[in-house]
């Protein structure tokens, strides 16, 4: 067969991923709060962009200001006293002024401001913020090291505890390797361990531990408990972990009342000595969706306008900056960058209309759970809204990614709603969260002299129409982090 060069022409389609439709993809799963701090990078970059910042029309107004008092008319004796110039003059200085009888010291006494602080009148003196005045919390590494100038008085020991300190993790916990240590500052490991057997009497009892017996041991040595028979519990912290009652009691050499004293000294310590004092504050969910009900009994839904983005093409700007363009890399920079604000504007308009579509949706379908609880709340899955409002899987699974929405049953993720079904007798299926939460709430209300196995909760469940197996409940159990029935019943056979 003889090669030649031929020409062919062949018909095809293919789906190209322009940049633009790579923005808009990207905007769809991404939150209010990314989107917002994507778009003031854009903001920086596209000098055609602007932030809208125009109100927010809601439908209401703003109450007038009130019209300010007339002030009350001079009597007799004050206008005579000004025009006859027998008061102080109106520009005098009362700043020192302090009657010693009438004011107490640091009182208010009318007409001289704050007592001991000049007497100023007004308080456009002070300077102080609010935040000033709030009471400054210290931190772990702080309150230690003010506890460790006052212990050691050489500049060595100083220097081991600063290192020491600095090996804290958040609950107080040394995870410093000593050896490590003793390398970097070239002394002795003995020296360290002095140091630290000294420091490990600092407060909060507890620091500077480095495993949890250790960490339990020196709160009972500051306590006076720690005995042969506690150390042994100590040592045996994993039987009590599994409430091994029988087996303490045997390596302990106590009887079950001195044991279950012994335990209830152990709950009343503190495995996290030094979390108290640098709590980590806690996140503040924005929710992406509102919702509140209507006046008619149903729902409204809308964007959070705190949160959402609102941007604009200037195309005054635009066209200003266009008759000015002498050259054409200069037109195609122009030309490019009011293509991109234009279609982010877009972009950002179809992407609210989508979330509210689709929030929308899941408000329609789990309005029973809004109104009567969790154990309302119907199965769904992602085919099930796309199809209702006519848009792909796969964009709903982005809608619903990273969003939240406050409702009057707390701020969810709208996520939470879309959950398995579980087959119910009658045909009706029920939801697998619903399902969890019935679990959850029969093993919370269960006797502590009748603990439930899993079987028994079953029975209780398909009592309910509720046609479930006994591996799925031990599935949903385990996931929600209850232990099972054999450690449930040992752990309510020791006293609280």
């Amino acid at each position: 067969m003889a090669l030649a060069p031929r020409l062919d022409l062949r018909l095809g389609q293919t789906l190209v991923m322009t940049p633009q439709l790579r923005q808009a993809i990207q905007l769809l799963q991404y939150s209010n709060l990314e989107v917002q701090a994507w778009v003031e990078q854009e903001l920086e970059r596209n000098p055609l962009l602007e932030r809208d910042e125009s109100p927010i029309l809601d439908g209401s107004t703003a109450p007038a200001p009130p019209e300010p008092e007339p002030l009350p008319p001079l009597g007799e004796p004050q206008r005579e006293a000004i025009e006859a110039g027998d008061g102080p003059p109106l520009d005098a200085d009362f700043g020192n002024v302090y009657d010693a009888g009438t004011a107490a010291d640091g009182a208010y006494a009318p007409g001289l401001g704050v007592a001991g602080r000049g007497g100023r009148p007004d308080f456009e003196e002070d300077e102080r913020d609010i935040g000033d005045l709030a009471p400054q919390r210290r931190s772990l590494r702080e309150h230690l090291a003010e506890q460790l100038r006052l212990t050691f008085d050489d500049a060595t020991d100083r220097l081991i505890g600063a290192c020491l300190i600095a090996g804290l993790d958040g609950a107080g916990r040394l995870v410093l390797d000593l050896d490590g240590l003793a390398t970097r500052l070239a002394c002795p490991r003995e020296r360290i361990e002095a140091v630290l057997a000294r420091m490990q009497r600092f407060d909060p009892p507890g620091v500077f531990a480095r495993s949890l017996r250790e960490c339990l041991e020196i709160q009972l040595r500051e306590l006076n408990r720690y005995d042969p028979a506690m150390a042994a519990l100590l040592d045996n912290l994993d039987l009590l972990a599994k409430r091994d009652l029988k087996r303490l009691r045997e390596v302990c050499g106590v009887d079950a009342e001195d044991l279950a004293e012994m335990i209830a000294e152990i709950k009343r310590l503190d495995p996290k000595p030094g979390a108290g004092f640098d709590p980590e504050p806690a996140a503040t969910v924005i929710p992406d969706v509102l919702m509140r009900a209507s006046d008619d009994g149903g729902w409204i839904v809308e964007l959070n306008p705190e949160t959402l983005p609102r941007v604009i093409a200037n195309g005054a700007y635009h066209a200003k900056v266009l008759g000015a363009a002498r050259s054409k890399e200069e037109r195609a920079f122009i030309a490019e960058h009011w293509a991109n604000a234009t279609w982010l504007v877009k972009s950002l308009a179809q992407r609210a209309a989508t979330i509210l579509k689709v929030a929308s949706e899941i408000v329609r379908r789990q309005d029973a759970f809004f109104r009567h609880g969790i154990t309302h709340l119907k199965p769904l899955i992602l085919r099930d809204i796309a199809q209702a409002v006519d848009l792909h899987e796969s964009t709903v699974s982005r809608v619903t990614a990273n969003k939240s929405i406050a409702t009057p049953r707390g701020v969810l993720e709208l996520k939470f709603f879309f959950s398995n079904a579980v087959g119910g007798s009658g045909g009706e299926a029920h939801s697998a969260e619903a399902v969890r939460a019935r679990i959850k709430a029969l093993i919370a209300a269960e006797d502590p002299e009748n603990v439930l196995s899993d079987d028994a909760i079953v029975a209780v469940l398909r009592r309910e129409g509720v046609d479930i197996a006994r591996r799925t409940v031990a599935k949903y159990r385990e996931g929600l982090g209850i232990p099972s029935s054999v450690q449930r019943r040992r752990e309510k056979a020791v006293p609280a």
